[in-house]
């Protein structure tokens, strides 16, 4: 019952929120285009024209040593008391692996794979609301920012059934607003992330095109819940291997095709990462839509925690999640 409190409670909020804690940018606050400029709002002053023209072709940027040591280092202590107990969180969504769930329970934080909706947690969510990750942020999304989908990862070694890996998928099969143009991910490494232990991989690209259908990939050793990927997808296609040092940040759209490889070491990858939205975004109906599997996964898995009674729709799950960072809040 105080899980379904904390839940309700957040889903009507006021739409004239202030964050008075973040500076605002010189960004351009228009949703629209402008010649050939599809991705990076006009006029803005923080993006040379070259990273401007790198995120418009490849639908990524990374931009390196963003985050503090000692910010990360916050985090990752956080997320220790988060799994061995000592820290609470409402709301917060624990995932292990699904190689590691069928084994020996393992004691810390090697039991848990991610931890998703931190937004609750004033820790973690100050990663959120670094000005430094907001103001790249504003680039893409204008001023009036929400955050919308929270993570921190952590990369498990692979047990040898391939599971740690995560398949080639497009963020956007999981988001029911839009414009697709006025979202984001900031993701961070937390430590230096390779080949070796799963880093990023994208197609340069793949952003300009349309969003396709998604679903469980028929993998031998199993895939974790809700790792959806794309079912059409063909490895044969340019891939670029994102090899991050701690405190890098890439920030791509949500069409960019991505995922990463297994984690060939014995040590745990971290990284944590937020999806931002303009709060001038309006959610859609995805009835009908190749996104209709996912609302209705995230409906069994909510009635599953709260009960078959509740009252509960896929737009619902995302105005749970979605916390204002800057700006006003306007449709999210």
């Amino acid at each position: 019952m105080d899980r379904l409190k904390v839940v309700t409670s957040h889903l009507r909020r006021p739409n004239d929120v202030t964050a008075g804690s973040i500076t605002p940018y010189p960004v351009s606050a228009s949703l629209g285009h402008h010649q050939n400029i599809q991705y990076v709002l006009n006029k803005n002053l923080l993006l040379s024209p070259q990273q401007c023209e790198s995120y418009e072709r490849d639908g990524f940027l990374v931009i390196r040593d963003l985050v503090k040591s000692d910010d990360i280092d916050r985090y990752c202590a956080r997320f220790r008391g988060i799994c061995n107990g000592t820290v609470k969180v409402p709301a917060l969504t624990i995932m292990k692996d699904v190689s590691i769930a069928k084994s020996e329970f393992v004691v810390g934080e090697r039991a848990i794979t991610k931890i998703q909706d931190f937004q609750f947690d004033p820790v973690l969510f100050e990663f959120c609301a670094l000005p430094q990750i907001v103001k790249y942020v504003e680039c893409f999304t204008g001023p009036n920012i929400m955050a919308m989908h929270t993570m921190l990862i952590n990369k498990p070694p692979d047990t040898g059934a391939k599971t740690s890996r995560h398949p080639m998928h497009q963020d956007l099969h999981y988001f029911p607003f839009r414009p697709a143009e006025r979202i984001v991910c900031a993701w961070c490494a937390m430590e230096k992330v390779d080949r070796s232990n799963g880093c990023l991989v994208v197609v340069p690209g793949s952003h300009k095109g349309e969003l396709q259908e998604h679903g469980y990939p028929q993998w031998e050793g199993g895939v974790n819940k809700m790792y959806h990927g794309v079912l059409d997808y063909t490895p044969d296609q340019e891939r670029v291997h994102l090899e991050m040092q701690k405190g890098d940040v890439v920030f791509f759209h949500p069409l960019l095709l991505h995922g990463s490889g297994t984690n060939r070491t014995q040590a745990f990858r971290k990284a944590i990462s937020s999806h931002y939205a303009a709060s001038e975004c309006e959610y859609i109906d995805v009835r009908g839509t190749s996104q209709q599997t996912i609302a209705e996964e995230v409906d069994e898995i909510v009635k599953k925690r709260l009960g078959s009674e509740v009252d509960f729709n896929f737009d619902d799950a995302w105005r749970i999640k979605g916390k204002l960072v800057h700006g006003q809040q306007i449709n999210l």
